[in-house]
Parts: structure tokens; C-alpha cells; sequence
């Protein structure tokens, strides 16, 4: 069932679990993530990047569309970190439901501002708006980028940025990075940080840059309101990895059927280990299809 983010988000925030948004790269992930999502009962977002979109062309659109439209659970497909209005108009022609508009790199009355600009233009076509406050870290190893120094979400701000723009659900910066943490490298979510911020919002929190992070830490912040939980490196890494072993052992294998199936179970352990992680298994039952 295709749906937009409020719809999706609304349900997940009254009952204390979050949604995962997985990245989708190619119709392999798409596919892996389907047919997880339905086994577990699980809602779920397709979460595109520009650059993804770019990569597999508009006509990935139809698959997607198609795909939401005949799952036995509520999908979202989204654009995530759109930065420009150009970017966002893109993803209202091509068929998304919901869009980010990431401006969080921009002064705090131009990421209002232009949030704002954002869900005027969509809210009356029914396509839900996610907002950014705070930045995102990078570990330099990604592409959907981030700051190498975190600006931590500030309450109060929160409140003022929500009243002001009209935003459907909210970013929020409480210690995360896009991408996979080096080696040795420890994060530490501010998770009092993260309580502070839930009380004050009046709409759904999302985390960014969720791949990597320990487990308890990720399991306490849905605990504490997360509603939305982005994972995009953690798959596509399980994937890939699975994929240069099948290579090496099999240099003359060229079907794609037979390429990635190793590769695609070893990407669907993440993809349930992330479902059953942030409380989204068996919600199904809470939505009307």
C-alpha cells in the first residue's frame, strides 16, 4: 500500500516504534526489502537519494510505484536529502509521496524559510515534508554527505523551526554520521539530548546516518521517540561484501540470478536485524490496508 510519511509516521509515533528507510540503489535492494518487510509485517520506507535516482533513472520510478502499490504493508517512497527546490520539483513530477528538503547547512532563518517554501508547494498534492536541524557528521566514506563537525539539535529551535514551517516530521542531529564508521572509531549518541528534543516536538524525529551505530543505543533512541530510522550503508555494504567473495570464487559467473544471491542473503540479515532493532515487526496491524 503506498502512502506518504505523515500517514506512515503518525501510527509510529503513537506507538513507540520507528520506521525503517532504506536506501534504495537497485531493484535488488528494493526487492530484499519488500520481501522482508512483508515476512516481518513491517511498515516501510523506500528512501531514494538524488544521486540514486539519477543512477537508475527516472523509469525506476514505475518499479517502486508498482512495487508500494502491491506490497501487503505500507510502503512511503521518499526523496531523501533533496537540496535545491529543483530537486524537489523532480521528485513531485516523478511519482514520490514524500520529500526532504536538507537545509540544514544554511542559516537557521534560510533552513526556515525555505522548509516552509517546500510544504507550501507540496502539502496541497498530498506529499509529505521532512526538515532538517542540526547537521549530520560524515566519516568520509559515503555519499549522501554531512559535516565534519555535528551542530547538535537545539530544543528550543526545534519548537520555533516545527510552528513556523508546517513540517510533517524532523531530522534531528543528537551525534550520528552518514556512512561506516572507521575502525576503532566509537559514536555516542546524546540521548538525554534526544529526550529533551521529544518533549518539545510536536512531530515525528527522525536519525540520520543510522548504520554503524551499537545496537542499545539505536534500540534506547526509538525507546526514547525516534519514529524514522535511515539505514543506507549497512545493507549495501553486506551486500557488496558478499559480492566481491562470489567473484573472486567464481570469476566466469555472469548472471545476474546466480551473482547475487549470496550477496542478497546476507543484505536481508541486515535488513531484518534493523526491522526487529527499531520495534517495526507486526506493526502492519495497526494500519489500515
Amino acid at each position: 500500500m503506498l502512502v506518504n510519511m505523515k500517514e506512515l509516521l503518525s501510527v509510529a509515533n503513537e506507538k513507540n516504534f520507528a520506521v525503517p528507510a532504506f536506501n534504495i540503489g537497485t531493484c535488488q535492494i528494493m526487492k530484499a526489502v519488500v520481501e522482508c518487510c512483508e515476512e516481518k509485517g513491517a511498515p516501510v520506507i523506500f528512501a531514494v537519494h538524488p544521486k540514486e535516482l539519477a543512477f537508475q533513472g527516472d523509469s525506476a520510478m514505475a518499479a517502486m510505484r508498482d512495487a508500494a502499490e502491491k506490497a501487503k504493508v505500507p510502503v512511503c517512497i521518499h526523496m531523501d536529502h533533496s537540496a535545491t527546490v529543483e530537486e524537489i520539483l523532480h521528485a513531485v513530477r516523478t511519482g514520490f509521496t514524500s520529500v526532504m528538503i536538507d537545509a540544514s547547512d544554511k542559516p537557521f532563518e534560510e533552513n526556515m524559510r525555505l522548509s516552509k517554501q517546500i510544504v507550501d508547494m507540496v502539502h496541497p498534492l498530498g506529499i509529505s515534508v521532512e526538515a532538517e536541524l542540526g547537521t549530520i557528521g560524515t566519516t568520509g566514506n559515503d555519499t549522501e554527505g554531512g559535516t565534519s563537525e555535528i551542530i547538535y539539535t537545539d530544543p528550543d529551535d526545534v519548537v520555533k523551526f516545527v510552528n513556523a514551517t508546517g513540517i510533517d516530521c524532523l531530522a534531528i542531529a543528537i551525534g550520528t554520521a552518514h556512512g561506516i564508521y572507521p575502525k576503532g572509531f566509537k559514536p555516542h549518541l546524546k540521548l538525554d539530548l534526544l529526550s529533551e528534543i521529544k518533549k518539545k516536538s510536536t512531530v515525528p524525529l527522525v536519525l540520520h546516518g543510522g548504520s554503524a551505530n551499537p545496537d542499545d543505543e539505536i534500540a534506547e533512541s526509538v525507546k526514547r521517540g525516534i519514529n524514522k530510522i535511515n539505514i543506507s550503508s549497512d545493507t549495501k555494504d553486506a551486500l557488496y561484501q558478499e559480492l566481491r567473495k562470489t567473484l573472486f570464487n567464481d570469476p566466469k559467473i555472469r548472471e545476474p540470478f546466480e551473482l547475487y544471491v549470496d550477496g542478497i542473503a546476507e543484505m536481508k540479515k541486515i535488513i531484518n536485524h534493523k526491522i526487529d532493532l527499531f520495534n517495526a515487526a507486526d506493526k502492519v496491524k495497526y494500519y489500515t490496508l
